[in-house]
C-alpha cells in the first residue's frame, strides 16, 4: 500500500489491544499506508482485527518506534511497563480513560518512563470490540497528552504525529487537569445515564412505547459495559464523588421545589437550575469543535428500503452540508423521523427544496 504524502508517521506502529479503540487506530493508519502490528492476548480477537483490516501480526523481526497500549484501565499498567521492557527504544503512550492512577502505579514501581508519554482519545462508542471499530472514530476529537518537563521532544512528536495522522486535536494536560476533566464531560454522564435507564426497568410497556429522542439522547450512553465503567470509575472515583455530590445538591433542590411549587421562591429555583443547563449546554462545541450553533430541521420519512437513502441524495444535490443526523422511529406508524442538523443560514432553503420534492419536513 502507498503511504499517503499527508501522513506523518513514517516507521511502525505496535497496537497492543484490538478492542474498539485499538481496531480503529490500527484502521486508520493501515487505510495510510502505515506498518501496523496488531498485538494481544485473545487470538481469536487478534484475528478478526487482522480480518478487518486493521493490521498484521506480530513477527520476531518487528521493531517498532511507537507503541500504542488499548487495554483495559486494570492492567495498563501492568501492559505498559512490560512493552518498555519488551522495546526499549520505542516511545510507549497508551489510551486509557484515566491518566493518574496507571501513572503513580509506574512510578511507584521504579520503572523509567522516560520513553513513556500518557495520552487519551476523548472518542468512543457504546458498543465495544473490534467488530464496532470505525477508521473516522478519531477524527475532530480531542487527543490530550499529558508530558512532562523529562519528555523529549522526539518522543513527543511521535505522539503527535500518531493523533494529526488519526485526525484529531492535540490537547496538553497535566494527568491531576485530565482526570478532573473526563470525570465531568466523560465519567459522571456514564453514571447519570445509567441511573436514568434503570427507570425503565420498572416502567410499564405502554410508558416505554412513548420513549421519544429525549430520553433515547440522555441514555445512550447506558448501553456501555459495565465491567470497564467498574474500572475507570474506580481509578478516579475522588473527581467523579466531587461533582455527583454537586450534582446531588442541585437535583436535591429541584426535588424540593417540586414538593411544593406554590411556595415562595419555588418556581424561581426551578427555572434557575433550567437556565443553567441552557448555558452549560452553550458552551459545549459543535462539530470539530466549533462553536457555532445550528437548526435542527426534522423530515418524516416512509420506513420502507431507499427511503433514507433518497433524502440524503436530495440533499447532496443540494449542496448542503448536514453537521449531524439522527433517526428515530414513530410508534404505532410505518414511518419514522430524520432529524437534520445543518447551519441556521440554509436551514430556510433546505426546508423549501425538500418541500418541493414533496418530503413532509418541520422545523
Amino acid at each position: 500500500m502507498t503511504k499517503s504524502n499527508a501522513v506523518r508517521l513514517n516507521c511502525q506502529v505496535r497496537v497492543v489491544g484490538a478492542g474498539l479503540l485499538g481496531s480503529s487506530i490500527g484502521l486508520r493508519l493501515s487505510s495510510q499506508g502505515v506498518d501496523v502490528i496488531v498485538a494481544g492476548s485473545s487470538p481469536t480477537t487478534l484475528k478478526l482485527a487482522v480480518d478487518l483490516g486493521a493490521g498484521r501480526l506480530a513477527t520476531e523481526a518487528d521493531d517498532p518506534k511507537l507503541i500504542v497500549v488499548c487495554v483495559p484501565p486494570d492492567i495498563t499498567a501492568d501492559v505498559i511497563q512490560a512493552e518498555l521492557a519488551a522495546f526499549p527504544h520505542a516511545v510507549v503512550t497508551d489510551v486509557a480513560s484515566v491518566k493518574l492512577e496507571p501513572l503513580q502505579a509506574l512510578v511507584a514501581r521504579g520503572v523509567d518512563l522516560t520513553n513513556y508519554i500518557g495520552s487519551h482519545p476523548l472518542a468512543g462508542r457504546e458498543k465495544g470490540g473490534a467488530i464496532s471499530a470505525q477508521g473516522d472514530l478519531f477524527v475532530g476529537r480531542p487527543w490530550v497528552i499529558c508530558r512532562d518537563e523529562e519528555t523529549p521532544a522526539w518522543a513527543l512528536s511521535l505522539v503527535e504525529d500518531l493523533a494529526a495522522d488519526l485526525g484529531s486535536v492535540v490537547i496538553e494536560m497535566t494527568p491531576e487537569a485530565h482526570d478532573e476533566a473526563v470525570a465531568l464531560v466523560s465519567h459522571v454522564p456514564q453514571v447519570v445515564s445509567s441511573l436514568l435507564a434503570k427507570q425503565l426497568e420498572k416502567a410499564t410497556d405502554d410508558a416505554v412505547r412513548l420513549a421519544g429522542q429525549g430520553v433515547r439522547d440522555t441514555t445512550r450512553i447506558a448501553a456501555s459495559a459495565p465491567d470497564l465503567w467498574i474500572q475507570i470509575l474506580s481509578a478516579n472515583a475522588e473527581n467523579v464523588v466531587e461533582i455527583l455530590e454537586a450534582f446531588r445538591g442541585d437535583i436535591d433542590g429541584v426535588i424540593a421545589a417540586l414538593r411544593d411549587v406554590d411556595a415562595p421562591g419555588a418556581r424561581t429555583t426551578i427555572m434557575s437550575e433550567l437556565a443553567a443547563g441552557n448555558s452549560g449546554v452553550a458552551r459545549l462545541p459543535g462539530k470539530h469543535g466549533q462553536t457555532r450553533k445550528f437548526t435542527a430541521v426534522t423530515v418524516l420519512v416512509d420506513d420502507k428500503p431507499g427511503q433514507i437513502a433518497k433524502l440524503l441524495t436530495e440533499i447532496g444535490e443540494l449542496n448542503i452540508n448536514l453537521e449531524d443526523m439522527r433517526l428515530e422511529h414513530v410508534e404505532g406508524a410505518a414511518r419514522g423521523l430524520v432529524e437534520l442538523t445543518v447551519l441556521p443560514d440554509v436551514a430556510d432553503r433546505l426546508i423549501a427544496e425538500l418541500e418541493a420534492r414533496t418530503w413532509s419536513v418541520h422545523r
